[in-house]
Order: C-alpha cells, then sequence, then structure tokens
C-alpha cells in the first residue's frame, strides 16, 4: 500500500517517487492537512500558523513556448510585464494552460509546486526562485495538491530541485514600480 492509499487520497502523479526522493536525500518533511486552497489567500485561512516561508507558484511561458515555474514568497509582488528580462525569457510571459500544468507538472491548478518539477522527466520546464529562499530556514510547499502545506529547510528544498535535475535560477524577482 502506498502512502498515498494509507492517507486516504488518490495519489498525484509523482506522489511515490516524491517519497522516495525525500527518502534518498534524507529529507523528513512535515506535512499538515487542510481544506483545498486555491489561492494564496485561501491558503492564508486553511493552513493555520505553519512556520517558515510560504511560496506562491507561477506556471508560466514566453512568446517561444518555453516553460517557467517561477517561485516567490507568497506576499511579494512580481512584475509580470518585466519579469522576462530577469529570467532570459524570449518575449513576455503569459500564464501556461491547465492542459501543460498536468502534462509537465502532472498537478492541477491550485496545485502547482516546484515538487512537481519531479514530473517534468523532459526537462522542458525552468525553474526559478526569488532570492528570498536562499534565505529561509524552512520553505512550505504543497505536496502535490492542494490539499496539504508541507514544510522542508531550504537546504533540502534545493538539495531537491538539484536532485532532480531542476537546479533553479535564483534571482531577485522584479517588483511592480510603485507609480504602476
Amino acid at each position: 500500500m502506498s502512502e498515498a492509499d494509507a492517507q486516504g487520497f488518490d495519489a498525484p502523479r509523482g506522489f511515490d517517487r516524491l517519497a522516495e526522493a525525500f527518502d534518498s536525500l534524507g529529507i523528513v518533511p512535515e506535512t499538515v492537512e487542510h481544506e483545498a486552497a486555491f489561492t494564496v489567500d485561501s491558503a492564508r485561512e486553511l493552513r493555520g500558523t505553519i512556520a517558515g516561508l510560504h511560496i506562491k507558484n507561477l506556471f508560466l511561458k514566453d512568446k517561444k513556448g518555453t516553460m517557467f515555474l517561477v517561485v516567490a514568497p507568497e506576499e511579494k509582488p512580481v512584475d509580470l510585464k518585466r519579469l522576462h528580462g530577469f529570467i532570459g525569457a524570449k518575449g513576455r510571459l503569459s500564464f501556461a494552460s491547465a492542459d501543460a500544468m498536468a502534462r509537465y507538472l502532472g498537478v492541477t491548478p491550485g496545485s502547482v509546486t516546484p515538487l512537481a518539477l519531479i514530473n517534468d522527466v523532459e526537462g522542458a520546464v525552468s525553474c526559478v526562485v526569488d532570492t528570498a529562499l536562499r534565505d529561509a530556514q524552512i520553505v512550505n510547499v504543497h505536496p502535490l495538491r492542494n490539499t496539504a502545506t508541507t514544510s522542508v529547510s531550504a537546504d533540502g528544498f534545493f538539495a531537491f530541485l538539484d536532485h532532480i535535475g531542476h537546479a533553479p535560477q535564483i534571482v531577485a524577482l522584479p517588483e511592480p514600480d510603485a507609480a504602476e
């Protein structure tokens, strides 16, 4: 019986591989179950007071179809109009489709997480992480589903991304100008 079956939910694609990767890296995550959270605001209400840095994830594509998963602190506004110039995208960025999300990340809208990069076996998605995550002690993410929050050390978070071949580009993500 898989861990997902034991917890009483349908395992998202890659769940067993995620558990294996954590185990092989010695990462012992802490997971808090909650109702489904589809937005940052609803996540804040549902998760309670979990210590550490909480993130938001933007699954984007550029005009050439290159996919990016941009990870930022949940409270940080990100200037999508200027972001392409900071991450090497070809032209302006737009949100990728739910179909692309399912194909490359194996998750549904509301469940986007950097842990889903374990499903990007083609290496089609570039991971971009805000510099604030480097300074965090604990990073909180969805564990491939939006009905829980998983806490891992920042060192474990970056080790996981390296382990699955998605070492992130670490960038000070642009915030909108105050005049906008």
